[in-house]
C-alpha cells in the first residue's frame, strides 16, 4: 500500500506541475516572464529555494544512482525542468522495483547498503 500512495502523490506532483507550467506558457515565455520577474526579490528568493530543493533532491539521486552518465542526466532534467523531473524520477524508480517494493528501496536504491 505505501507503493500505491507514493505513486499516487507523485503522479498528483507531476500532473500538477504539467498542469501550471502549460496553463502559464499559454500567457508568455518563461524567458520574456524572467525579464520582468528578476527585479523582485521575492521571486528571486522563491527560485533560489526551489534551486536548493533541486540540489537536494540531485544530491539524494546522485548517492543513489550508481552511474555518472545516469546522474548527469538527472542534473540536466532536474535543473530545466525542476519537479516535473523530480516526480518522473520517483515514479520511474517505483516502476522499476514495483515487485520488491520497500521504502528501503526505494529511498537507497538497488544496493540496499547504508554504509557506502
Amino acid at each position: 500500500m505505501e507503493r500505491a500512495r507514493i505513486a499516487v502523490i507523485f503522479s498528483l506532483i507531476l500532473l500538477g506541475m504539467l498542469a501550471v507550467t502549460t496553463w502559464a506558457s499559454f500567457e508568455r515565455n518563461v524567458f520574456a516572464a524572467a525579464n520582468d520577474l528578476m527585479i523582485d526579490r521575492w521571486f528571486v528568493a522563491t527560485l533560489a529555494d526551489a534551486y536548493c530543493g533541486f540540489i537536494t533532491f540531485f544530491v539524494w539521486l546522485a548517492w543513489r544512482e550508481q552511474h555518472w552518465g545516469v546522474r548527469i542526466g538527472w542534473f540536466v532534467a532536474i535543473m530545466l525542468l525542476g519537479n516535473i523531473a523530480m516526480a518522473i524520477y520517483v515514479l520511474l524508480q517505483l516502476w522499476i522495483i514495483r515487485h520488491d517494493f520497500s521504502v528501503e528501496r526505494l529511498l537507497l536504491g538497488s544496493s540496499g547498503v547504508t554504509d557506502r
